[in-house]
This record gives structure tokens, C-alpha cells and sequence, in this order.
């Protein structure tokens, strides 16, 4: 693909819950970052509170795009959110639309995880078991901002129930109710392409039994996971990718909602370990096309 494909403006990576740029040199993006400048787009992977509510990830989101637009001179940036990155995404270009070009979600929970709604059941407030789950991603946490190279600035705060709460199905529809920007009307279908003059785009992955457990996955501890905490889901069992539900996913224009991807393959994780078929990294390559075809 030639560089006549990368897009108009830079594009801004924002990771999800326990995300990073790169730990020791190794990337949260994990092979796409190079494939994306390979074709001669600007591309800024971006660190946000690794473990904290949406809005405040938003807040930090927002300081990250202005130093984004005064080092390049761009007038506008495209956000790809993986995962809590997508609500991240969709809280900046809410209060900044002129800031924005595009928001694409990857796998993000624009309707809630069931996995963080069983997690809350399971660990409810003031219990012994919420108190363990805190002091588990804290930990994690800051032996990941320990590790983080790709990251220059001031230490960034956490705030572990205000992660879970932004995760939760109510949680997320109290956000919803603030920012319905590219959501979908119906349950499963799409929602505004452009709102405010952002493009909205959203595609996602499915656990798919005899696919995503084959290929590099056969290796992959992260897959196992998945498919574990997928056996928590109820409103959609048998369709999320242990994580995300297919059509809690659904933001904008749905480039696609079942490729067999978990909810690390999506990101070319770990160590580009993933299922039978899979090219995650094909994805954002193709969209950075689409990007750039549609004038962006």
C-alpha cells in the first residue's frame, strides 16, 4: 500500500483499562503502530490513567490531542480506542468536536462489559473481595508505570472503583445518557455515521470455537482468559470475545462485529499471538485506507 493511503490527519491510539505505549520497548499496539507509519501515516499511541473512570481518562485524552495538534499543525486528529479507550474517544470528541475527525471503537464497551457486571456481583462494594480486586490492579498497575518507557510525563492518578464503575452497564448508560454521539438507536444495529462532524466507525471480534483456539492462540495465556470470562456473559453468551459483548460494541458505522479475534487479538496481542485467520493488523491498515479515501 503506498503512502497516497495514509490519512489527512494524525491518528491518536488510546488504550484501554491497564493500557500503556510500551513496557521495556514492548507495545501495547503491537505491530500496528509500524504498519500504520509504513504507509506514511502520523501515528501517536498516547497513555492515559491506566485505572481510572472514563471522564477523567477523557480530561487527560483531551491534553493529549492538543499537544498532538501543536506538534504536527494538523487541524484535527482521528481517535482509535481499544477497549475503555473508545468511551475515552467518545468523552474528548464530545466536548471537542472541532478537535476531531473520526472516532473509531475497537472492541470498545459502548453498552456496558458483562465481564465488569460480574465482577461487580461477585465483588460488590465494601467486600473482601472488591478490597482483594483493588489492591490486584493497583499492584498490576503500577508495575506497569514502573515499566513504561513510552511515557514522559507527570505519574498519572488511579482510582480502581471509578474503573469499574465506567465499565459497568449502568455505569456506561449513565455515560451514554451524557454522550449519545454515534450510538445506536436499536440494540444491534448502527448508529450515525457523522454527528457533530466526527465519523463514527466500530468493528469487534467473537470467540469462535475451533478458530480463535487455534493458530498462535493454541500459545496464548491471554486467550484462555477470554474464553473463561466469556462463560460470564448472559445478555449475550456465545457472542463477545470474553470481554466485550458483539453488540454492546456497536458504535457508528460497524465495519464488522464477528471476526474471530478475542479481546487481545483485536490488538495483535501477545506478541501478534492469534487465532486461525486472524489479521488485526489488516484492520487498521484497511481503515487507515478508508480514512483517508473518505477525505480524512
Amino acid at each position: 500500500m503506498s503512502t497516497s493511503s495514509a490519512p489527512r490527519y494524525p491518528l491518536v491510539l488510546v488504550p484501554g483499562l491497564l493500557g500503556f505505549i510500551s513496557l521495556l520497548g514492548y507495545p501495547y499496539w503491537y505491530g500496528i503502530v509500524t504498519a500504520l507509519r509504513r504507509i506514511g501515516a502520523k501515528v501517536f499511541p498516547v497513555l492515559v490513567s491506566s485505572v481510572h473512570s472514563t471522564e477523567v481518562r477523557g480530561e487527560q485524552l483531551l491534553l493529549r490531542i492538543a499537544d498532538v495538534l501543536q506538534e504536527t499543525g494538523a487541524e484535527k486528529v482521528h481517535l482509535i480506542g481499544h477497549s475503555q479507550g473508545a468511551l475515552t474517544a467518545r468523552y474528548a470528541a464530545a466536548l471537542k468536536p472541532e478537535w476531531v475527525a473520526s472516532v473509531t471503537s475497537v472492541a470498545g464497551p459502548n453498552h456496558g462489559s458483562e465481564l465488569a457486571d460480574f465482577l461487580k456481583r461477585k465483588a460488590p462494594h465494601g467486600s473482601w473481595r472488591e478490597r482483594l480486586l483493588a489492591r490486584l490492579l493497583r499492584g498490576v498497575a503500577r508495575c506497569m508505570a514502573w515499566l513504561e518507557r513510552g511515557y514522559k510525563g507527570e505519574p498519572l492518578p488511579m482510582d480502581v472503583a471509578a474503573a469499574q464503575q465506567s465499565l459497568t452497564s449502568d455505569g456506561v448508560a449513565a455515560f451514554n445518557a451524557q454522550y449519545p454521539q454515534g450510538l445506536p438507536e436499536v440494540w444491534g444495529g448502527e448508529g450515525a455515521a457523522e454527528v457533530n462532524g466526527v465519523r463514527y466507525y466500530s468493528w469487534s471480534g467473537t470467540i469462535q470455537p475451533g478458530i480463535t483456539d487455534k493458530g498462535g492462540n493454541r500459545f496464548d495465556g491471554p486467550n484462555v482468559a477470554c474464553r473463561m470470562f466469556a462463560k460470564t456473559f448472559q445478555r449475550e453468551p456465545g457472542q463477545c470475545d470474553g470481554m466485550v459483548g458483539r453488540y454492546s460494541s456497536h458504535l457508528g458505522t460497524v465495519i464488522g462485529d464477528q471476526y474471530p479475534m478475542d479481546h487481545f487479538d483485536i490488538i495483535n496481542q501477545t506478541f501478534g499471538l492469534v487465532g486461525k485467520g486472524a489479521e488485526p493488523v489488516k484492520l487498521f491498515v484497511e481503515h487507515a485506507q478508508r480514512l483517508a479515501t473518505a477525505g480524512l
